[in-house]
């Protein structure tokens, strides 16, 4: 393996950084995007026994107790009962808008890496092409095998780049697709907050 490494010149280290910092974010991410720390079940059974301002304390220990992006949502919304709804909903907004970036916090790099990998076996490959060549045309073109031999090694920082791109992608996409799903579920719990919190007036019968 070191050797494999070693053969495919200068590239190769980058791109053995690269896959190690791809693995790092994809371990961190498939932790930080568990659905049970992003929208805890407990704050969603306390969100079900709010039954408006009355309850306003209940709901703000259940925020403390489950600390998360939900909660932290909850908490927004809760300090800002004294605003119209509408206001309310426009600052909770801005707030969601930087939870969900923190949710997307590092898909930035991988979704970078997922481009950058194959280029820089690429690079990697006509570099080695290139110093292969330089060599023959001042040694001559001597044994066949040994030409199809550093072709090959050549090639291997473009498999590598590819290797490390394709999970890369793929872990891209679902942790892209994840954050999508976990903005929506705490969109419609904000939601279902702001309408127990300002209830519609229920309008008096009119007389016959």
């Amino acid at each position: 393996m070191l050797q494999f490494i070693r053969d495919g010149g200068p590239f190769m280290w980058l791109l053995l950084a690269a896959s190690v910092l791809a693995l790092a974010l994809v371990i961190e991410r498939g932790v930080a995007l568990r659905r049970g720390l992003v929208i805890p079940a407990g704050l969603l059974d306390a969100l079900g026994r709010f039954g408006g301002r009355g309850d306003v304390a209940a709901l703000d220990r259940a925020c403390l107790e489950f600390k998360s992006p939900l909660g932290a949502l909850f908490q927004h919304a809760l300090q800002h009962l004294d605003r119209p709804r509408q206001d309310n909903a426009e600052a909770l907004q801005t707030r969601a808008r930087r939870e969900v970036a923190r949710l997307e916090r590092g898909l930035v790099v991988l979704e970078s890496i997922v481009g950058v990998a194959p280029l820089l076996g690429l690079v990697g490959t006509l570099h080695g092409l290139i110093t292969l060549f330089g060599d023959l045309g001042t040694a001559g073109l001597g044994d066949n095998a040994v030409l199809a031999k550093g072709i090959a090694i050549a090639l291997n920082t473009t498999l590598t780049g590819l290797l490390i791109a394709i999970p890369a992608l793929v872990a891209w996409s679902y942790y892209t697709k994840k954050v999508e799903s976990l903005a929506i579920e705490m969109e419609s719990a904000c939601a279902e907050l702001l309408g127990r919190a300002y209830p519609v007036p229920v309008p008096a019968p009119q007389p016959a």
